[in-house]
């Protein structure tokens, strides 16, 4: 009779072992934040489980920080309907300060009247915006967090958090995978990216950067170079895709300068930021891009020094392109 429960119970066992998904590694694939996404990841999840939290996030950061969703908790602060924030918001206003300081003010969320007079923020554009005018609102001297509170100096200024709000959205999906268990996984939208563990042939995530030439609106067509990844998280900032030339024949990209308004054309092509976090590599590629070649380096380099930020930097040069990049990046 013990022989044959020691059977059953094996049978039972095997049975129940038989039913617990295994590990395999999948693709689950969309649009989410206006763009594409794609997660890759070695798990006991179903597909459709993923697909469903993934739509889940993407509602929460659309309901939060798009300036495109007119009843967007964003939205209603620029238009002075609320003054509370909610936890995303607090975060990104709190990495955007920080970003704000290490540029001397290059890097700003206030741009949002400039941006949307360029056209870069909504539909249409101003041909010859009064660009003193709507300096007096921009800058993060003009408003201030309480608690969960915004307090603006002038009822017109506006927040634009699109610099880093895809960063931070691939946190909260790349947070909610680790939070399964789930060790190996790269979640990318719209071009940032976060990377932990190993792909399926066992080896680290392979990403490419884009050759920043005018008129390659196409990702991954034409790489510069290829960057290994795991454990950290990318993010690309360029001025060869969003741009247009105005009446007068002059050059209009979507980087802008807080400082005198105008729009930021430099050497300085495409940069290209590795750090732990999504979210702040996606604001420190804007920030070099709107530093300028020259200041972007030099900040890159002591970045490098004191907390390992790592970057790759394609510059202008004549009709040729010129590499900056860390020396753990080079190696």
């Amino acid at each position: 009779m013990r022989f044959i429960k020691a059977i059953f119970a094996t049978v039972v066992l095997l049975a129940l072992v038989g039913c617990t998904p295994q590990e395999r590694y999948v693709t689950v694939e969309g649009y989410m934040l206006g763009t594409t996404f794609r997660v890759v990841a070695k798990t006991r999840l179903q597909t459709s489980e993923i697909y469903k939290k993934v739509m889940h996030i993407d509602s929460v950061a659309k309901s939060s920080m798009s300036i495109f969703n007119t009843n967007s908790i964003i939205s209603r602060v620029n238009d002075n309907i609320t003054d509370t924030l909610d936890i995303h918001l607090l975060r990104n206003i709190a990495v955007a300060a920080r970003m704000n300081t290490l540029s001397d003010g290059a890097y700003d969320i206030t741009v949002k009247p400039l941006t949307d007079a360029y056209g870069f923020a909504k539909k249409g554009k101003i041909e010859h915006p009064n660009i003193d005018s709507l300096l007096c609102f921009v800058g993060f001297d003009k408003f201030r967090v309480d608690g969960n509170k915004v307090v603006k100096s002038d009822s017109r200024v506006q927040f634009d958090l699109n610099s880093l709000a895809k960063g931070y959205t691939v946190d909260l999906v790349a947070d909610y995978l680790a939070s399964t268990g789930c060790c190996n996984y790269i979640v990318e939208i719209g071009g940032e990216i976060r990377a932990a563990g190993v792909n399926a042939k066992g080896i680290d995530w392979r990403i490419g950067v884009d050759t920043p030439y005018e008129g390659n609106q196409s990702p991954g067509e034409s790489c510069q170079t290829i960057i290994t990844l795991s454990n950290k998280a990318l993010a690309t900032s360029g001025n060869y895709r969003r741009y247009y030339t105005d009446i007068e024949g002059n050059k209009v990209v979507h980087t802008i300068n807080p400082k005198n308004g105008k729009s930021v054309v430099s050497s300085l092509l495409s940069a290209t930021v590795i750090t732990k976090r999504c979210v702040e590599a996606d604001a420190m590629a804007t920030m070099f891009m709107a530093m300028g070649a020259d200041r972007a380096i030099e900040l890159a380099q002591s970045l490098f020094q004191i907390e390992g930020v790592e970057v790759y930097f394609i510059l202008a040069k004549g009709e040729e392109y010129e590499i900056f990049s860390t020396l753990e990046l080079e190696k």
